[in-house]
């Protein structure tokens, strides 16, 4: 059969194809989130307002971390992280190169220096042998990525940290509500980054926040997040009245309004039954595709309970001919709406540009060179995961020709 036509014609399942595109990610929006955000258009605070401490210690207790500072977004949220740990102009930070490019701009943001440590072949996270490798006296943070929503080995990282004297930031922007251990995420790392990007667990439109125990650091992230500028009368260096305020470090405007604010707590409050969703979803990709000659389901470390971000499927080029590449091009022609999650960022045109050209992370390459993403998001109904169950199979047979 010639691949490169008939599919538009293609039965799914016994039935018809889908009239429209099923996205990989969507936000989840009912009457009390819009409320929620109506109440806040009738206040009188619509930013810098009440609602904002409210969300930063709903998602501190959920998370079981003593602070939390919410931002504009993930990425000025993990800027903040950068800057609160102290990285500054010629700092080495080891990250994961299969993420989105926040991870490592965050350091560049400082003037530090992002080091691209390989990924476990299994999990696809930052493997903590290769970090240990790559670690020299310049050295000051670790930023282990909770790819697709399962955690990284955060005890692995905990205890070289402890020993080479550095600071964890946990990008948890995929693993909001996931496990490790027997404990969330948010209480792992010195600092956890969570992100609020509507195909997230939880949405506030645009989004993010850093949790800590350390008042030190959460201190110094809200300060950044608002000019350099604290009112906090025990800081300031000299008090000329109620109205006095300094601003006594260069920061940012990265605060985030009322409106995403109270977006985020009516959200927050469904978290469980959303996470549980996406459970169920990866649980019948599993089921169905497991075993199926061509494809490899996730592996799922057996200290983890992911939340289920992304749900990844490889496709072997040995075993269907034209792999990845053909069968993002089929399940799309199917209204499938799959993607790829990441290009290695080191491949990123400006890191080539800065002195990445001769990185090599042989398995983030060879899992690249496969990973195609499948919908997977709560508001999905049991037709939509067959559709892409169907879809998956057809395209495998298709291959497989």
């Amino acid at each position: 059969m010639d691949q490169q036509v008939g599919f538009d014609s293609f039965a799914l399942g016994g039935s018809e194809m889908r009239e429209k595109m099923l996205p990989y990610g969507c936000q989840q929006i009912d009457d009390d989130d819009v409320a929620a955000v109506v109440d806040i258009l009738r206040s009188a605070w619509l930013t810098q307002g009440p609602a904002i401490e409210r969300f930063e210690r709903d998602i501190a207790d959920y998370s079981g971390a003593k602070h939390a500072v919410a931002f504009a977004n993930g990425t000025a949220a993990l800027h903040g992280a950068c800057y609160a740990a102290g990285i500054g102009q010629g700092d080495e930070v080891i990250t994961s190169p299969l993420t989105f490019v926040a991870s490592s701009n965050c350091v560049l943001y400082c003037g530090g220096k992002p080091v691209f440590a390989d990924i476990r072949p299994d999990t696809y996270n930052l493997d903590p042998q290769a970090v240990l490798e790559q670690i020299t006296d310049k050295t000051k943070a670790i930023i282990p990525v909770d790819f697709s929503g399962q955690p990284a080995e955060m005890d692995a990282f905990s205890a070289i940290a402890r020993d080479h004297g550095l600071v964890v930031i946990e990008d948890a922007a995929h693993s909001l509500g996931a496990e490790y251990g027997g404990r969330r995420t948010g209480s792992l790392a010195d600092m956890t980054m969570f992100s609020f990007h509507p195909v997230k667990h939880i949405t506030t439109g645009e989004g993010g926040i850093i949790v800590t125990d350390s008042a030190e650091y959460a201190d110094r992230l809200r300060a950044f997040r608002s000019h350099g500028i604290t009112r906090d009368p025990g800081q300031l260096l000299r008090n000329d009245g109620p109205w006095y305020y300094e601003m006594q470090s260069l920061g940012y405007n990265y605060r985030i309004t009322d409106l995403q604010a109270a977006l985020g707590s009516s959200q927050l409050k469904k978290l469980d039954t959303f996470v549980a969703r996406r459970r169920e979803i990866a649980a019948a990709y599993t089921g169905a595709l497991a075993g199926v000659p061509g494809l490899q389901v996730p592996y799922q470390h057996p200290d983890t309970n992911s939340s289920w971000h992304l749900y990844v499927l490889r496709w072997k080029k040995d075993i269907l001919p034209g792999g990845r590449d053909r069968a993002f091009d089929i399940l799309r022609s199917l209204n499938i709406g799959v993607h790829v999650h990441y290009i290695p960022v080191y491949q990123q045109p400006y890191y080539q540009s800065i002195g990445y050209e001769t990185t090599v992370c042989s398995h983030a390459e060879a899992y690249y060179s496969e990973a195609l993403s499948l919908p997977i998001f709560p508001g999905m109904t049991d037709r939509d995961v067959q559709d892409v169950i169907d879809a998956v199979l057809e395209t495998v047979n298709l291959l497989a020709i």
